[in-house]
C-alpha cells in the first residue's frame, strides 16, 4: 500500500458520496500506486526523503481548504487533521530541505465548496495506508517522535478516523452540478499528485 485510499470501504450504502469517489478515481488511485511502488520510496532514506517532499507538496495545495470556515462547518473536525506542519518536520528531521514549488493550487478566499471536497477526500484518504507505510518506516529507523510522524495513526484509529469524515462528507446536501465538482475535483487531486510524483520520484 502506498500513498491513497487503501482497501477500507466507508460503510455507508452503496450510493454514499465517498463510495462513488472511490470508483470514480479507482484508475487514476492504482496508476499513482503502481508509481510510488515503482520509485521504491521506502527503500532507502533519500528515497523515502523525496516520497516526503511530494508528500508536503501536495498538503501545500491543500494548506488553505484546512483553514476555511465554510468546510470546517460542514466537515467539524477538519482542523484537526491539518497535517502540513508535521510533514515538514519530517523533513527537518531527515536534513531533506522544503521542496521549491509552484503556488498552491488553492489559496485563502474565494474556495468553490464542492470541489474542494473532492480534493479532501483524496487528502484525508492517503491516511488509510498509513499503518502499513509506518511499518516500512520503521524499518528505516523511523517512528512517530522521528522522521515518520505524519504517519502516526489518529487517537480513534485509522477506520474510525476515515469513518467519521466520509460521515461527514456524505451528509452534506448537494445538486447535481455540485456533485459533479465534487468528482472533478477528486480526479484533479489525484492527477496532481502524479504531477507530484513525476516530478519528484524517479
Amino acid at each position: 500500500m502506498t500513498f491513497s485510499l487503501a482497501s477500507l470501504d466507508p460503510l455507508q450504502g452503496p450510493a454514499s458520496r465517498a463510495r462513488r469517489l472511490k470508483a470514480a478515481t479507482h484508475a487514476a488511485h492504482e496508476a499513482l500506486d503502481r508509481s510510488i511502488m515503482k520509485a521504491a520510496s521506502f527503500g532507502s532514506l533519500l528515497a523515502y526523503g523525496r516520497f516526503l517532499q511530494v508528500q508536503y507538496l501536495f498538503h501545500r495545495d491543500v494548506d488553505a481548504l484546512y483553514r476555511d470556515r465554510a468546510l470546517q462547518s460542514c466537515l467539524p473536525d477538519l482542523a484537526s487533521r491539518w497535517r502540513l506542519s508535521v510533514i515538514a518536520q519530517d523533513l527537518t528531521d531527515l536534513g531533506v530541505k522544503l521542496p521549491d514549488a509552484p503556488a498552491p493550487v488553492f489559496a485563502a478566499g474565494a474556495i468553490d465548496r464542492p470541489t474542494a471536497l473532492g480534493w479532501l477526500y483524496v487528502a484525508e484518504g492517503s491516511r488509510l495506508g498509513a499503518a502499513l507505510l509506518r511499518k516500512e518506516a520503521a524499518r528505516l529507523g523511523l517512528s512517530d517522535g522521528h522522521g515518520a510522524r505524519h504517519l502516526a495513526p489518529a487517537a480513534q484509529g485509522p477506520a474510525d478516523h476515515w469513518r467519521s469524515f466520509t460521515t461527514a462528507l456524505d451528509a452534506i446536501e448537494l445538486d447535481a452540478p455540485e456533485e459533479a465538482r465534487v468528482m472533478d475535483g477528486a480526479r484533479a487531486a489525484f492527477a496532481r499528485v502524479q504531477d507530484h510524483v513525476d516530478a519528484r520520484l524517479p
